[in-house]
């Protein structure tokens, strides 16, 4: 009986076989995978119609058959306007059905071999800064992205005033889908934040006297326009502008009063008496406290050297002859002589730039 069984089962594969046997060989064939020799990159800012996804796929090289692709669109009842915008990255000899297949949306919108693109978004003083960086990473233009961050109901969804939503953003290298719009880049940053202010870092920030995640990003992102390259200052300087907060003094940052120019003190090395002097929100020679909101879009490092501080009692700092570094003092009687000797340093040093 059981050979019997066999025996039918066989004859069942070798009809099968013979009924299909061209669908059989076209899958073992060369001609149903893709002709490329090596890796291919492809970008569509659009969802592409299949004339359009077979156009990209000849002018690429990828395939060499045009009624090829069509042909299997229509046997295998794909629905043609449902290809995803993108990056795709299709291997040598891929199977055609993988190729095909790999384009179509899936559930969440994205191709169903849609690879991910960095985002990187460093040095950026503004969001405005911040936006163009990460437009030249997804789809968003720069408007986009500005327009909806800047959007009252943006900022209301997120619980930020316009002043502090700087601080929603942490500056480092994160990985999303091309096609990522300006919500859904929120969306991902503001599920970045939350992960970030965990339940240690909101302890510290207590520990420290202050408030809420905005303004400690606040306070990080003067200490990093103070000091944007030795981070073991970090720690150094966010103390000492605790301690001026402790004792109820102006915090009198330079680059507070740069940030109430914009682009005007581009490139200014030396901030003057006419440029502290003016009147602003963010200038803390004329407010007391913190400014309403970050300067700038502050890396998670300096923010965690806020949250740990370095145990100093220093109240005064200014730069440090040589560049680069700063020389702290917890008398104005020694602030005064660092002063002088960062003045001289710099006249001379400017003089020698001639």
């Amino acid at each position: 009986m059981v050979k019997k069984i066999g025996l039918l089962g066989f004859a069942l594969l070798i009809v099968f076989v013979f009924l299909y046997k061209d669908k059989i060989m076209s899958y073992f064939s060369e001609d149903t995978r893709s002709v490329n020799k090596r890796e291919v990159k492809l970008l569509f800012r659009e969802d592409p119609t299949l004339t359009e996804l077979i156009d990209v796929l000849i002018e690429k090289e990828v395939i060499a058959d045009r009624e090829l692709i069509r042909s299997y669109v229509k046997e295998n009842g794909i629905d043609s306007t449902r290809f995803a915008a993108g990056k795709y990255v299709i291997l040598s000899k891929t199977q055609l059905s993988n190729l095909i297949n790999g384009f179509v949306k899936e559930e969440n919108g994205h191709g169903k071999a849609e690879v991910k693109v960095n985002v990187i978004f460093n040095n950026c003083p503004t969001i405005e800064a911040m936006a163009k960086n990460i437009s030249q990473c997804i789809l968003a233009d720069s408007a986009s992205l500005v327009e909806y961050i800047y959007k009252p109901s943006t900022l209301k969804k997120y619980g930020f005033t316009r002043a502090q939503v700087p601080a929603l953003f942490l500056p480092k290298n994160y990985e999303m889908y091309f096609d990522t719009d300006a919500e859904a880049f929120v969306a991902f940053m503001a599920n970045e934040f939350k992960i970030f202010w965990n339940s240690d870092r909101k302890a510290k920030m207590k520990e420290i006297g202050l408030k809420a995640p905005s303004q400690v990003t606040t306070l990080a992102s003067i200490v990093y326009a103070e000091q944007s390259k030795i981070s073991k200052e970090w720690p150094i300087v966010a103390k000492l502008y605790l301690n001026r907060l402790d004792k109820g003094m102006k915090l009198e940052s330079d680059p507070t009063a740069k940030f109430c120019w914009g682009d005007e003190l581009i490139g200014v090395e030396r901030i003057l008496y006419k440029h502290i002097n003016i009147e602003c929100d963010y200038n803390t020679y004329k407010i007391n406290g913190l400014p309403p909101g970050p300067i700038y879009v502050t890396p998670g490092a300096v923010i965690d050297a806020v949250l740990s501080p370095a145990d100093v009692n220093y109240i005064f700092m200014c730069g440090k002859p040589g560049g680069g570094g700063h020389n702290f003092a917890l008398t104005n009687a020694q602030h005064e002589r660092n002063a002088r000797i960062y003045r001289e340093w710099l006249k001379k040093y400017q003089r020698d730039k001639r």
